[in-house]
């Protein structure tokens, strides 16, 4: 795959099932090609009505552990990962038909979606792709938690965690990526999501995580990892909380030209940052290349390797 000043779909539909998150229940999940600068709709087929929604930061509702996009009515949530996923292999347009309120959550990382839109393919379309480029530092939080985009020749990213928990301490907490294809799969795409054995029983007695278990997250308790196999890097806590930035600021509409740097940021001060940059147009400026060499170093890619 060569991802280049072209936009890009899917060459063909492809089908998934998986588990919900949060319900616990069997989830189908098709993922179709869309037209040119149609962007990404997911689209509900177990409402008595046509619900689709623009996966775009004004969209999104809830950001309480996961990004939920929302038409006013229902909702779709934990979009981030199959958003983050479009967003490494430089899908512009598509349609994700989903018969839950939630999209499955796989084995709580990117690359089953991954594989889903290597297996689908991808094809160029007749229009400039576009691209949103930093301009100026954008900046939301404080010294406690902050996420941020700066000027950049291309899209790297800087992310900082800090729990005050034994298991941290041991691992890696900073993890950053010059973004490309390859770079993506093989760094970023295959870190799962994490949490704490005490909010996953917190949750579970509020009939929340029926779906969660050690096949889809990283647990971890008052001092170790309860999965057998650990973890898959060292800096897995940190890459998990990349791969989620990728997807939630794709929610911006266009692959973004800037640095990310996150510090103990999530999916709600994520999401603050792009409404923030949408709402400051002097920080931006959308453009489209004439040509693929033109186009910033990190969004030319060569073909994107399976994860390993």
């Amino acid at each position: 795959m060569q991802i280049s000043a072209q936009q890009h779909t899917l060459k063909n539909s492809i089908r998934a099932t998986g588990v919900g998150l949060h319900t616990g229940k069997q989830i189908n999940i098709v993922l179709r090609p869309g037209s040119v600068d149609s962007g990404i709709i997911f689209r509900r087929i177990d409402l008595d009505y046509d619900y689709r929604v623009s996966a775009h930061a004004t969209n999104v509702g809830s950001t309480t552990m996961a990004t939920t996009l929302t038409d006013g009515a229902n909702e779709i949530s934990t979009v981030e990962h199959l958003m983050s996923a479009f967003a490494g292999l430089g899908i512009d347009n598509a349609e994700v038909e989903v018969d839950a309120s939630e999209l499955p959550i796989m084995d709580g990382s990117a690359a089953a979606f991954v594989f889903l839109i290597q297996a689908a393919g991808v094809t160029a379309q007749s229009a400039a792709k576009k691209f949103l480029v930093i301009r100026a530092p954008v900046r939301f939080g404080d010294d406690e938690s902050y996420a941020e985009l700066q000027p950049y020749d291309g899209f790297a990213l800087k992310y900082t965690l800090d729990y005050d928990h034994p298991v941290s301490a041991l691992h890696n907490r900073t993890s950053e990526i010059n973004f490309c294809s390859t770079a993506f799969i093989k760094e970023i795409s295959r870190a799962r999501t994490f949490g704490f054995l005490a909010d996953y029983e917190r949750l579970k007695s509020h009939n929340l995580a029926q779906g969660a278990g050690l096949s889809n997250a990283v647990v971890v308790d008052d001092c170790r990892i309860l999965n057998e196999e650990g973890l898959r890097v060292r800096d897995e806590f940190a890459k998990h909380k990349l791969l989620d930035a990728v997807g939630d600021l794709y929610l911006i509409g266009f692959s973004v030209v800037g640095r990310f740097c996150g510090y103990r940021s999530g999916h709600t001060t994520n999401n603050a940052l792009v409404k923030k940059v949408l709402a400051t147009p002097s920080t931006f400026e959308v453009v489209t290349y004439e040509s693929d060499c033109a186009v910033p170093r990190s969004y030319q890619r060569k073909a994107a390797l399976p994860p390993t």
